[in-house]
Parts: C-alpha cells; sequence; structure tokens
C-alpha cells in the first residue's frame, strides 16, 4: 500500500485501468518526420551525393528527426551505402510505401539537385495533403510561372548559386525564406578507406602524392548506360564530338606539366559511368610517352564512399566535373572547376564560396590560359592550396549552420 500511495501521489502521468494500476507518462513531444525526395541516379558519384549529404545534415542538425527517403534510384549497392551511414534510415520505395509515407510525414524536404528535380512530386505533396515543404540547395534556370507558384508555396527555398536565387527572385518567386544554400553534396562523409587504399597500393600512388582529374562530354551520353535505356540524341553527340578535344586538352596539358615539372603523379577517374572510356580516349591515349609512367587511369567505376576516401588522400582534384570539386572542398581537399555553358549555373558557385580563381569558363581563352599554372601550383605548394580549400569549407560550413537552423525552425513548428 506504501507504494501504491506512492506512485498516486507522485505522478501526474499515472492513471489506473480495467487491468490495474499502469505508468502513462504525459507525451513528450514528438521528433519531426521528414519526408526526403533525393537519390537521382546512381551513374554519377555526385548524384549519389545529394542523398547521404542531406541525410548527414538532417540528422546533425535537427536531433531526433525521423527521415524517409523517397528515392528516384538507389540501386547498384547504393541502398546499402546509405545503411550502413545511416542505419537508422527509413526508404520508402513502391506505390504503396510512398502513399504511407505521405501520411505519416509532415514535412517534405527536397534534396539538392541539377533544378527543381521532383517539382511534380513535390506538388502532389501540397496537393494532397496540404502539409509543408522546403527546397535545399537547387540550381534554377528560366523557370516557368508554375514553378515559381510552388516555390513561393515553401517554408523556405535554398539556392545553390547565386545567379540561380537572382533569377528566382526577378521572376517573382515571394518564398519567405529565399537563400544561397550549398549543394547538399557538400555534407558528404562517407568512406570505405580499406578500398582506396588497396587501389593506390596496387597503382603505387602515395598519399599526398598525386592529383585526381576528371574528364567530361558537353553532354553525359547517357545512351551509352543500358540500364538508364535512353534513346540515342544525335545532336548532343554531334556537340560532343565536336567539343570533345578542345574540351580535354587543357586537361592534358596539365598532366603533362605536372608529370614532368612536379614531384606528383596523375590519376583519371570518373565522376560517371561513362567517363572511364573518356578519360582512357581523351586523356590516358593521348599523352606523350614520357609521362604515362606517372599517370594511372582507373579502368572502373566506383561508389562516393571509395571515390571520397581516395580524393581525401590526395593533394588535390581538377577537371571538367562539379561534385567531386564539391565534395573535396566540404572535406578540406582543394579543388579546381571546369565549366562550360551546358552545365547550367551551378558551377557558378565557386564564386560564391570565395573560389573565383579557381573557376574555369572552358570557352573563353583567358580562363583555359589559367588552368595549366594555377594546376602547378596546387602541385607545387599543397600547403596553400589546402589553406585556401579550408577557407572555402569555412564558409560553406558556416551556411550548412544558418540554413540548418532555419530547416529545424520550420520542422519543429
Amino acid at each position: 500500500m506504501r507504494r501504491r500511495g506512492f506512485m498516486l501521489s507522485a505522478g501526474s502521468g499515472l492513471a489506473l485501468s480495467q487491468f490495474g494500476l499502469i505508468a502513462s507518462a504525459a507525451d513528450a513531444p514528438r521528433q519531426p518526420r521528414v519526408l526526403l525526395r533525393s537519390g537521382w541516379q546512381t551513374v554519377n558519384i555526385g548524384d549519389i551525393g545529394h542523398t547521404p549529404g542531406a541525410l548527414r545534415l538532417l540528422y546533425e542538425y535537427v536531433p531526433g528527426v525521423e527521415v524517409t527517403l523517397w528515392p528516384s534510384s538507389i540501386d547498384q549497392g547504393v541502398d546499402d551505402l546509405l545503411k550502413r551511414r545511416f542505419p537508422q534510415l527509413k526508404i520508402a520505395q513502391g506505390k504503396e510505401a510512398i502513399d504511407q509515407a505521405f501520411k505519416h510525414c509532415d514535412f517534405l524536404f527536397h534534396g539538392s539537385g541539377a533544378s527543381f528535380v521532383a517539382e511534380k512530386d513535390v506538388r502532389r505533396w501540397s496537393t494532397e495533403t496540404g502539409k509543408p515543404y522546403g527546397v535545399y540547395g537547387i540550381t534554377l534556370n528560366d523557370p516557368q510561372p508554375a514553378t515559381i507558384e510552388l516555390l513561393s508555396g515553401a517554408r523556405f527555398a535554398f539556392f545553390r548559386d547565386s545567379v540561380s536565387l537572382e533569377g528566382a527572385k526577378k521572376a517573382g518567386c515571394t518564398c519567405p525564406v529565399m537563400e544561397f544554400g550549398p549543394d547538399a553534396a557538400f555534407a558528404v562523409d562517407l568512406r570505405n578507406d580499406a578500398a582506396a587504399e588497396s587501389f593506390l597500393r596496387s597503382h603505387d600512388l602515395e598519399e599526398g602524392k598525386f592529383l585526381c582529374v576528371i574528364p567530361r562530354l558537353r553532354y553525359t551520353p547517357y545512351w551509352l548506360i543500358a540500364r538508364k535505356n535512353r534513346p540515342f540524341d544525335a545532336k548532343r553527340d554531334a556537340r560532343n564530338e565536336e567539343l570533345k578535344e578542345h574540351d580535354h586538352r587543357p586537361l592534358r596539358e596539365a598532366i603533362t606539366a605536372v608529370a614532368r615539372e612536379t614531384p606528383m603523379k596523375v590519376l583519371i577517374c570518373p565522376e560517371d559511368e561513362t567517363q572511364i572510356a573518356v578519360g582512357k580516349e581523351m586523356l590516358f591515349d593521348k599523352l606523350p610517352a614520357d609521362v604515362l609512367g606517372r599517370v594511372v587511369w582507373r579502368d572502373k567505376y566506383w561508389l562516393t564512399d571509395e571515390a571520397l576516401s581516395t580524393y581525401v588522400r590526395s593533394a588535390g582534384l581538377f577537371g571538367l566535373e562539379m561534385h567531386s570539386p564539391i565534395m573535396c572542398i566540404g572535406n578540406g581537399v582543394p579543388a579546381l572547376v571546369g565549366r562550360f555553358a551546358e552545365q547550367t549555373t551551378k558551377g557558378l558557385m565557386w564564386r560564391d564560396i570565395g573560389l573565383a580563381d579557381w573557376l574555369f569558363d572552358m570557352d573563353e581563352p583567358a580562363d583555359v590560359a589559367r588552368l595549366v599554372p594555377t594546376v602547378l601550383s596546387l602541385a607545387n605548394d599543397p600547403a596553400a592550396a589546402r589553406t585556401k580549400a579550408a577557407k572555402a569549407r569555412q564558409f560553406v560550413e558556416q551556411r550548412q549552420r544558418e540554413t540548418m537552423a532555419v530547416v529545424k525552425r520550420n520542422l519543429e513548428a
């Protein structure tokens, strides 16, 4: 009786039931349930990277958050990759699971991408549920009125380059929070150290003593990837053929200069599956004979964890892609970006984070002329390059804190 009296007097959350005395503490505030729309494709380690970057930000800045991923594609082992890093993650695939996620989740978070990638899905969410949504780290070029209307209804819209931000404002977007917000891939921290170290040993590449280089055609030839099931695009293929020598000659010149004038070696590696062949044809096979012994061509695709474990062991990276440089800077590794008009305005984020002199417009002769000297500066003074990369990383991390504070307030509202 003494124990019974204590229990009845001690707890405002205690109650009696037909089965006797039971404890029922007052419900604590429920943690937010987020539906993350991301996972665009798996043929590109950058597109893979959007998702673990967003997950890391959500879990770190919104403690206790429950996240359900709604992916377009997580095949090729990417689902296992995500589950190893984020074992608490739920994944919704198939109509039934997605319908249930619509009922279960409180907020839809559209992850980073080349555009407002899942606009139709966000519209569906808004129409069917009336629940809030937000957009994090996208590029937006030439938006249609319906897109601006949907963005205006978001709780926040963060754009990964300032040109996209200004374009949205000029188009009349009235979202209450519109700011520059770094691509979520800056936050990727995946690792596969064993695979990276094994590859480096087998190719005589020493930590801190090699640079990475990534080739790229003007348009990704998705028609060469069987599982993408894309039709051959004659117009894009012609554009690729027209400019592939123009775009890759400066990279070969940089590789040659590094091999001949510095102690560094060079690793030719891919960001997407099609770049393995491009790297061999346009870079490795056309190098001078005396340079080949100091250059390694990676002949297999890799996932984001092994790639990043390799990048962090390098002295830096250069080339014609975007997301390997993003992940490098996010981990303090120097990275140069070569871009062209076909890649939209995303590359201009390098100006926004303080790396304008590490950005090269491959259609501008003056920029092309800067490439070799800048690559050599990475090889000859890696400490200074690391310091510069660290400063950009600090800026990105500050914006992550600020943007995720906005996200947290909206999720907890």
